[in-house]
């Protein structure tokens, strides 16, 4: 593909997002930006938050990873169902019933001040990191497909592209969001199928037997119940992506603030039904696009492995670049077109919610934004809006310095250490009749984090070679867990604990 033509359509595509943009954002306030004015259908929330919710690392790492990971991948998405149950049963009804904005709010109420920062703390720098790692994926793809044949550095392709999220979110933030969302949902689902049909095509398979080619295939093989050292192993994957997503999502202010725009608690939790539904379906067609893949570089003779454009740092191959580099390279010109077309869509219908989130995590959390008049906030928001922005950059920098791992395994990896301290925070709130020396709190979550890393590290040698994978955020939890256990003292508080 020539980069005129990627770029062309790059264009092409921010234009019709502003355009919704300036549509969406007329006469926008704070409650607009924030909670979208807490009256957004339901249905169009559940449809926005797939977007949101799989980003570039699962229309390319996920497809990439099948080849070492198998569908040991398919567990932790089972996990995830089990997550969203505890989400809508659990953790719905109580940010509804205290009406919340940021839900790190409850904290203060239900420990006091210095926990409250601590998990909005967290959060902004969990949030601020994944999402710096999504966007990490696309810049690398459009710096190889466009940038690097024109001689542009790494750095301007990662400015302009966070540049342009910047653009056409700080008006409208959350209103706004929602509909180029949906958009970007849609094109990133359309965009799977047809490249699952076009490799049909290139194979001379039709659905049916695109469907019997994954079953059939070695790499779609799924549970693994025989090591449980290994990190394969299927309940801890399970585990572990139940309680990646009670955190990630449930206690993660950027997918809570779109539940959160909804009508009413029962509209919510009909979304969280739906869009649970809807997320397992296309993570099982991810998975079936990257066995599609390796077949079709199987038929074709392709030894990717030995491809040096492929290959990382330590020559080995780098399979986060397997479905960019047939897309664009092996495939069709259509077929480049729907891959360009696909990965912006799914990345940026993250980033841009992430974006949001983190300006109003500060916005409300830090700065007490409701307490200055419209005008004043108007102008706090976007000067926020615009610091997270550098932020990002920075950070994605940095992790292009440093990275050695596919970046679905790296998310997941700054997620086990970073949202650790929440699913503790709140899993204490929630479940004891405790309240913790507030001002021990922040000591906690920064140790439970640490020593975590070392049990990771010795994980192996200590426990007769068994590896800690994805489910470290539950040990991490854990530690929190006991920690305010340890410096707390029996103080009922049921009219915050829905629980217990």
């Amino acid at each position: 593909m020539s980069p005129t033509l990627v770029l062309s359509l790059i264009a092409g595509y921010f234009v019709v997002l502003i355009i919704i943009a300036l549509l969406t954002s007329r006469k926008a306030t704070s409650e607009s930006f924030f909670v979208a004015n807490r009256n957004a259908p339901w249905y169009m929330v559940a449809f926005a938050m797939i977007g949101t919710s799989l980003s570039g690392v699962t229309f390319v790492s996920v497809p990439g990873q099948v080849l070492t990971g198998q569908w040991s991948y398919l567990a932790l998405v089972f996990g995830y169902v089990a997550g969203y149950a505890v989400i809508g049963t659990v953790l719905l009804p109580l940010y509804y019933r205290l009406n919340l904005v940021s839900i790190y709010t409850y904290l203060e109420q239900r420990f006091g001040f210095w926990s409250y920062k601590t998990g909005a703390a967290f959060f902004l720098l969990s949030r601020a990191i994944g999402a710096a790692f999504r966007l990490f994926l696309v810049a690398g793809v459009l710096q190889l497909l466009v940038f690097e044949k024109m001689g542009v550095p790494f750095a301007v392709t990662v400015t302009v592209s966070i540049l342009l999220i910047y653009l056409y979110t700080f008006r409208g933030g959350l209103k706004t969001i929602l509909w180029t969302d949906t958009f970007q949902t849609l094109a990133m689902l359309l965009c799977v199928v047809v490249s699952i049909g076009l490799i049909g095509r290139e194979l001379n398979l039709g659905w049916a037997g695109l469907v019997q080619t994954v079953r059939d295939s070695p790499l779609s093989e799924t549970f693994f119940f025989d090591d449980p050292n290994s990190k394969k192993y299927f309940w801890k994957q399970f585990a572990a992506g139940m309680f990646i997503t009670i955190t990630m999502t449930g206690l993660d202010q950027d997918l809570m603030q779109k539940n959160l725009s909804c009508r009413s608690l029962r509209d919510a939790q009909k979304n969280m039904f739906w869009f649970t539904l809807t997320l397992v379906f296309v993570n099982i067609l991810f998975l079936s696009l990257g066995v599609l893949l390796y077949k079709y570089a199987d038929v074709k003779g392709l030894a990717l492995d030995q491809l040096p454009e492929l290959l990382n740092l330590k020559g080995k191959l780098d399979t986060d670049k397997v479905f960019p580099y047939l897309a664009t390279s092996h495939f069709s010109l259509f077929a480049g077109v729907v891959f360009v077309l696909g990965i912006i869509a799914v990345t940026y219908a993250s980033a841009d919610s992430a974006l949001t989130a983190l300006t109003t995590s500060f916005c409300v959390d830090f700065l007490g934004i409701s307490r200055y008049p419209e005008a004043q906030q108007k102008s706090m928001r976007q000067l926020t809006h615009l610091a997270f922005t550098a932020v990002l950059i920075v950070i994605i920098l940095i992790f292009r310095a440093l990275n050695d791992q596919n970046v679905v395994s790296a998310v997941f990896d700054a997620a086990g250490y970073t949202y650790g301290p929440l699913l503790g925070l709140y899993a204490f709130g929630l479940y004891t009749q405790r309240r913790p020396e507030d001002r021990w709190v922040p000591i906690v979550c920064v140790l439970s984090p640490v020593l975590t890393w070392v049990l990771v590290r010795n994980a192996g040698v200590w426990f007769n070679g068994y590896e800690i994978g994805f489910e470290k955020l539950i040990y991490n939890g854990l530690l929190t867990f006991l920690g305010l256990w340890a410096v707390s003292q029996r103080v009922p508080k049921p009219e915050l604990n829905p629980v217990a």
